[in-house]
């Protein structure tokens, strides 16, 4: 199979603003991915009810993910972007493979126990289905390659066990979803207070959004944790100076990079320079994508076209997988 045959598939929650981990971890791969493979990208609306029930926000959020995509490069003649919601046959699949799957194995997904410690009162079925209907969002498009965290490693293995499940129960339907990161390492963006990675969920103020104003941007890395400096030449740095020489590396210049790396060898170093160096650095970075985004959200009738189509063509993908199901299932009875 070429290149351009092998189908990618990934999704983002609409739950809050895409910031700079997402852009780095994914959204940079993706535009990537579409010149060499056949992509699908989606707004997994769906799964963001398991943890956001109220949906006042949720069409906001959707126009707003899409604009940045688009912003970021993602052009929708070169791969298929749509909403979740708008493709029926994943949640006929969903269904189907709930019944493969079993109570104790998802009991046992690491995500389903973090989120129950986060949200003791909505431990709804939904969330215990989650990487049910992540196997579903894959599967129907008999994706070969799935970009994915470490985080959500488990979900593709589960992914995998469902669909070999189905294969074995009722025929061989569905291909088995590699782990893909376009050959290079998974990029984890440090967040600002030292604590772990970006996060929409975490510490506001510790993320950088691609929405953020230039002074909101500057603010957030001012606030940035660092201490008062190396007292010996050539010392190990702490982890959260680590994370800022890592943001440095992202969108500063390779030269500003030595020169701060040889003052912190040094013991020169002062990290309201460096800071104020990668604030600038950062602001350059982020402000066209913002800018760009804002003028694509303004065209509401353009961002629904785009959408529309999108859901067309990954619904007559869909629709091919479905046939296939409801036949091997005994489901088709006409």
């Amino acid at each position: 199979m070429s290149k351009k045959g092998a189908i990618v598939l990934s999704g983002v929650r609409p739950t809050g603003h895409l910031h700079l981990g997402n852009y780095f971890g994914a959204l940079r791969n993706y535009v990537k991915m579409q010149d060499e493979y056949n992509c699908y990208f989606f707004i997994a609306d769906l799964h963001s009810l398991t943890t956001h029930p109220d949906t006042k926000e949720l069409r906001e959020h959707v126009l707003s993910v899409t604009s940045y995509y688009l912003a970021s490069g993602l052009d929708p003649d070169k791969c298929v972007l749509y909403c979740q919601s708008d493709l029926p046959q994943t949640t006929e699949l969903y269904l189907y493979l709930n019944m493969l799957a079993y109570k104790g194995e998802l009991e046992k997904t690491t995500t389903f126990k973090d989120k129950v410690k986060l949200q003791p009162e909505n431990v709804n079925a939904g969330l215990l289905t989650y990487p049910v209907l992540m196997a579903s969002d894959i599967l129907i498009h008999r994706a070969m390659y799935v970009p994915v965290g470490k985080d959500q490693e488990q979900h593709l293995e589960m992914t995998r066990t469902f669909g070999n499940r189905f294969n074995h129960r009722y025929g061989e339907v569905f291909p088995e979803p590699q782990a893909f990161n376009f050959g290079e390492q998974l990029l984890k963006v440090p967040s600002l207070d030292g604590a772990g990675k970006m996060s929409k969920s975490e510490n506001q103020y510790a993320t950088i959004y691609l929405s953020d104003d230039d002074d909101m941007i500057r603010k957030k890395v001012m606030k940035a944790k660092t201490d008062s400096g190396p007292t010996e030449p050539n010392s190990e740095k702490p982890d959260y100076i680590v994370n800022i020489f890592d943001l440095m590396k992202l969108v500063s210049a390779p030269e500003l990079i030595e020169k701060y790396e040889a003052d912190f060898n040094a013991c020169t170093i002062r990290y309201g320079d460096l800071k104020k160096q990668l604030a600038e650095d950062m602001v350059r970075f982020i402000s066209p994508i913002r800018e760009k985004a804002k003028a694509i959200r303004e065209d509401e009738r353009a961002l629904s076209i785009i959408l529309k189509v999108g859901a067309q063509k990954a619904a007559e993908n869909a629709e091919k997988t479905m046939d296939l199901v409801r036949r091997a299932m005994g489901l088709k009875y006409f």
